[in-house]
């Protein structure tokens, strides 16, 4: 089997893996808060501000550990570690079902963080093995796996709380994480061949200079924090939002909808927006649907019911759907395949450090002004990161001119 035929099978097998894993991750979003709430006869701004804490924990641990995966991969190879986080994240979500405490989740939601690298090292692992020019199309290819899965865990996920109770669903979520850990087994690991005056290897501190030495890389390393401060500040209230809009009926099940929502834009545009950055240039496209994310989420703050919110979600997954691959795709541009895993490792670390921000804040800012000033926070923070690579762009006249070239 050649190159580009291995490198096609690795794509279906990591689409599938990531279908499960994105799928599974999902399932437990809409209800986490409702799960808190068994726990004991809480107040509301109680849960609001836990639900923050504990959905943000995760990635506390991620953000330290994903540059050492990413530099651990760059040095002995992805296939291991994929196979290693997922095990990890098996056995933590199955722990979660039988907690008795919102500390017990908590600190199970810590140490899940750990192992919580899956995606982003599934991403490393395929753009080392995808040329340049078709970087866009071929990452968000892959995360149209993810989405899919998204799609379908939120509702899937609320079925199953609705109907068998939040810790079987925990189960049950465990299990196909599992599956996930199997198919990585399949894959044949390789990296597209190095130029013959490319380093096979470089130092942290190498890696670093190149990343500083890259003014735009680097702010679009940064803006990945603001980025997900703003996505992920209304993540773990939504169920609490759609409850306020709709009342407790089957509420698991309606937060799983309006999750669901923006999934499906998401599916829809992903790898279009890929191949769309291929074509125009990563920066430039990214820009644009900065801008445009931030002006559609505004909406979600006048919402009267759930189906408006459902609207508002599936518009924003349309427009952020191409965020992350067009972003990859311009890393995978930037950076050298031999230290594309650490750079990439840095980059899930800066997400990282906005999903710990971003939950906690959404928490604390609903909690003290109401669910609606979070969308406010959120539309303005994306027009920033906008607002600020664009800036980045234009002091940077090489940048431009590439561009222009493409």
């Amino acid at each position: 089997m050649d190159r580009q035929k291995e490198a096609k099978r690795n794509l279906i097998i990591m689409w599938f893996a990531n279908f499960f894993i994105g799928g599974s991750m999902t399932m437990v979003l809409p209800f986490i808060s409702l799960y808190i709430g068994t726990f004991g006869d809480f107040s509301e701004q109680y849960v609001q501000h836990w639900s923050g804490w504990i959905f943000g924990i995760t990635f506390v641990t991620a953000f330290i550990f994903s540059p050492i995966w990413g530099r651990i991969g760059d040095k002995y190879g992805r296939k291991k570690i994929l196979i290693f986080s997922a095990l990890g994240m098996t056995l933590s979500i199955f722990l979660m079902g039988v907690v008795t405490s919102v500390i017990q989740l908590f600190f199970l939601r810590l140490f899940m963080g750990i192992f919580a690298g899956f995606i982003s090292m599934s991403q490393a692992f395929i753009s080392t093995q995808t040329p340049k020019e078709i970087a866009g199309r071929v990452l968000g290819t892959l995360q149209t796996g993810n989405i899919a899965g998204s799609l379908l865990g939120p509702m899937l996920g609320g079925i199953l709380a609705d109907s068998l109770g939040f810790a079987t669903t925990f189960k049950w979520t465990s299990i196909a994480i599992f599956i996930s850990a199997i198919l990585v087994f399949a894959t044949k690991e390789f990296r597209v061949q190095i130029k013959k005056n490319e380093k096979s290897h470089f130092s942290s501190k190498e890696v670093l200079l190149h990343i500083v030495k890259h003014p735009v890389l680097l702010a679009v390393l940064v803006i990945s924090t603001f980025i997900q401060i703003a996505l992920f500040s209304i993540q773990p209230i939504l169920s609490l939002y759609v409850n306020e809009l709709h009342g407790p009926s089957n509420v698991a099940f309606f937060s799983g909808i309006v999750f669901s929502a923006a999934g499906l834009g998401n599916l829809i545009m992903s790898r279009k927006w890929g191949t769309i950055g291929d074509r125009f240039g990563y920066v430039r496209i990214l820009i644009i649907l900065l801008l445009v994310a931030g002006i559609a989420y505004l909406p979600g703050a006048f919402v009267t019911n759930i189906w408006q919110l459902a609207i508002v979600r599936f518009v924003l997954g349309f427009i952020v759907g191409g965020i992350i691959p067009v972003r990859l795709a311009y890393i995978r541009q930037e950076a050298p395949v031999s230290m594309q895993g650490e750079v990439l490792g840095y980059n899930q670390s800066l997400r990282f450090l906005g999903n710990t921000i971003g939950p906690m804040m959404g928490g604390m800012i609903a909690g003290s002004y109401g669910i609606a000033s979070v969308f406010y926070l959120t539309s303005g923070l994306l027009l920033i990161s906008g607002i600020a690579l664009l800036v980045s762009m234009h002091r940077h006249p090489e940048v431009v001119k590439q561009l222009s070239l493409k």
